[in-house]
């Protein structure tokens, strides 16, 4: 055994003492397999089938909603991978790595795009789980299902997840290491379980003999169901330098994207398992799919063989473990910079309080479907502008940060090369908030959520191309009209943006020292 997997070891079951500070260069161990296990261990996972049966639960067909799945995963993948490259390259999160797009105070952006995805992964994670299991129980063993049972289920499941994430990253990757297997083998047993039922030639409801009404709907469906589907890759937006900040800065970017990448291509198993067994569902117990109370882990215990009611249980099990620990753990970890009172394990104890209300609220208070597809959909509109900025600015500064300057607001000072105007990066903050706004009123999903503007276009949902290309050319604009200090860019310069010489403001605060950077010139 290699000195490096025996650290690991050992600090399995140690608390871990890491917050969003850089991490040093030698507790620096994880390689892109690392990234690529939890970033896939955190999709491969029951919830995600529940996100896979999404384009039934919205009528298409069995090929409609695969090209829909294949979009989403595909479309996604390719928008988050560049995240990758910050953690390694900076040794911290994403959102701390925002500062020198956003400045030192507007990174807090990124930390609520976080405790948003958060709250809306960790509840699907605990919804889905919870349902398979107290729905297992009942056929295996008879307990009952009411609210009190699915409560206890939610919450003793939830306190589960919680205890992982105050473990920490070393925990949490020994977690996905077992998801990535052991799921993936229990995906490949339900293959086996539901092959007599399935049928490809599930037609949906957008067939020829459809009235003219439901025939108008087929395009604001199938990207809608795209759009669920490729929240779940843009989700890991915020999360990606949680754990990319543990590979060495000098591993090749390549394949830290690359390793991104080919963890979202892997989720087309839990996605494509959810949509074929939607379709099952569809046709022999319709009842589950029926849009006015759509019931997918229901139905899929409903169908499923006796001898796979346990592997369906364990899944439930694993792949919650693994989706709530990864959307969870950033969080907590970044809320602990944003509130310096409270530690990494107070502000993961804190979120994870926060979120579990929310279950409960949409469990019990809300309808379950649109709760998740709203969700959704408004990480997609808030998250992905906030990227584009993100990776334009990793651009235009041709990968060049100042990772002790990234930390200034951690330590609760001011100045540096990321102080901008008062701490705010206005050119960063505009191009997102106004692409982001305009997704938003943009959305049209019928049924689940229409923004003001989101019947312009004719019923189809275009908040994403739209808040994608407004985001990218207002910034570069900006950036042009409005040239940022030398100092933030490196020894080479810009690319395609414009500088100006102005002095960088001197670092004052808590542990602050006299630096000659009060004089300093880029």
């Amino acid at each position: 055994m290699s000195p490096q997997s025996d650290s690991a070891e050992q600090s399995l079951t140690e608390v871990e003492t890491h917050g969003v500070e850089r991490i040093p260069d030698a507790d620096r161990t994880a390689s892109p397999l690392d990234l690529f296990r939890l970033a896939f261990g955190g999709a491969n996972t029951f919830s995600t089938c529940v996100l896979g049966a999404f384009p039934i639960l919205f009528g298409l067909s069995f090929w409609q909603g695969l090209a829909a799945t294949l979009l989403g995963v595909l479309a996604g993948a390719l928008i988050l991978s560049p995240m990758a490259v910050f953690g390694p390259v900076n040794g911290t999160n994403n959102a701390v790595s925002s500062s020198a797009h956003l400045g030192v105070h507007g990174r807090v952006v990124g930390s609520f795009l976080s405790l948003l995805t958060a709250i809306a992964f960790f509840s699907i994670s605990v919804w889905s789980s919870g349902d398979a299991l107290v729905g297992g129980a009942h056929r295996l063993f008879g307990l009952s299902r009411g609210d009190l049972t699915y409560a206890v289920a939610y919450a003793l499941f939830a306190g589960l997840v919680l205890a992982v994430c105050v473990y920490g990253f070393r925990f949490m990757l020994f977690v996905n290491k077992v998801a990535v297997a052991s799921a993936t083998v229990l995906f490949l047993l339900g293959a086996i379980a539901f092959a007599g039922d399935f049928d490809a030639s599930y037609a949906g409801v957008f067939t020829d003999t459809a009235d003219a009404a439901t025939k108008d709907l087929f395009w604001p469906s199938f990207i809608g169901a795209a759009l669920i589907v490729l929240s779940n890759p843009v989700s890991f937006g915020a999360f990606l330098g949680d754990w990319s900040r543990y590979i060495p800065a000098s591993t090749p970017r390549r394949r830290v994207m690359g390793a991104a990448f080919l963890s979202q291509v892997a989720t087309l198993v839990p996605f494509l398992f959810g949509l074929a067994t939607a379709s099952i569902i569809a046709a022999k117990a319709p009842d589950y799919v029926d849009p006015a109370a759509p019931d997918f882990v229901g139905g899929l215990l409903a169908i499923s063989p006796g001898w796979y009611f346990l592997p369906v249980c364990l899944l439930a099990l694993i792949g919650g473990m693994s989706t709530g620990t990864t959307a969870l753990y950033g969080t907590g970890l970044d809320f602990s910079s944003v509130f310096p009172r409270l530690s990494r394990v107070q502000a993961t104890l804190l979120v994870g309080v926060l979120s579990t209300v929310f279950i409960f609220v949409g469990r019990f208070g809300l309808d379950l479907v649109q709760s998740i597809s709203t969700f959704a959909t408004m990480i997609i509109t808030c998250t992905t502008p906030w990227m584009v900025v993100m990776m334009l600015g990793f651009w235009t500064r041709r990968g060049w940060y100042d990772p002790d300057a990234l930390q200034v607001f951690n330590r609760r000072q001011r100045g540096g090369r990321y102080w901008f105007a008062h701490g705010w990066n206005w050119r960063g903050m505009t191009a997102w908030w106004v692409a982001a706004v305009l997704g938003v009123l943009f959305t049209d999903i019928p049924g689940q959520f229409v923004g003001p503007l989101g019947g312009l276009a004719n019923g189809v949902d275009i908040s994403l191309p739209l808040s994608l290309v407004v985001a990218a050319v207002l910034f570069l604009t900006l950036l042009r009209l409005f040239p940022e200090p030398r100092a933030v860019y490196g020894p080479e310069g810009a690319r395609l943006a414009r500088t100006v010489e102005v002095p960088v403001p001197p670092v004052t605060g808590p542990g602050a020292s006299p630096a000659p950077s009060a004089t300093l010139r880029a």
